[in-house]
């Protein structure tokens, strides 16, 4: 396995849409490993493709609480504690989606930022599994929300699209500009703030 670079923002890489994977392959099987390995390596719960300069309908999650994390284990659902993890998802498409609800979301390729976004609070995805067999997902709760945020990337869109106009175009400027903090070298007391905050987040990055 390998560790793979992730895209950043404002790389116009993200912006190409992923095309849907003829074949389950043991080229797409390896990528999807090094996708696993990589969002693990970053403390993420979930990485699409198209993150990794890959124009493939790929996404891998585990959404799974993990020791030291801010997701707790009574915090998952009965939905999704049936659902196996990580999982890995060619071709993902929602074919059924309900309600409404709100996540304040992380993500690998727009580091240090978190903003509350709307997702849909239930959703049903088909896709294939690493083995190329077609299954269905149905979840709620944080691994819903995850496979929402990972199916953006495939069409070329990031969690800050979702924001107000002005919110998103204010974020995507002060990036463009300054490029990303380091949270390892706060220049102020509101920046160690943040930075300890953030750190608390981490593990929910997308």
């Amino acid at each position: 396995m390998a560790i793979l670079e992730v895209l950043k923002f404002p790389d116009s890489r993200l912006r190409l849409k992923g095309a849907p994977v003829l074949s389950v392959n043991a080229e797409m099987k390896q990528l999807a490993e090094d996708m696993l390995e990589t969002m693990y390596s970053f403390k993420g719960i979930g990485l699409a493709a198209i993150q990794v300069n890959r124009q493939v309908r790929l996404l891998v999650t585990d959404t799974r609480p993990r020791e030291g994390g801010r997701y707790k284990p009574e915090e998952q659902t009965e939905l999704e504690r049936a659902v196996v993890q990580p999982l890995v998802l060619f071709n993902p498409e929602i074919i059924k989606k309900e309600g409404k609800t709100t996540y304040d979301e992380g993500c690998l390729s727009v580091p240090t930022y978190y903003e509350t976004v709307d997702r849909f609070d239930y959703v049903e995805v088909k896709a294939l599994d690493i083995d190329g067999k077609e299954i269905l997902i149905k979840t709620d709760g944080l691994l819903a929300i995850c496979i929402q945020h990972e199916i953006d990337h495939l069409d070329g869109k990031l969690f800050i699209d979702r924001l107000s106009p002005i919110k998103s175009a204010r974020i995507k400027s002060k990036i463009k500009k300054h490029g990303y903090p380091d949270p390892s070298h706060p220049e102020s007391e509101e920046d160690l703030d943040e930075a300890e905050a953030d750190e608390e987040r981490e593990e929910h990055r997308l």
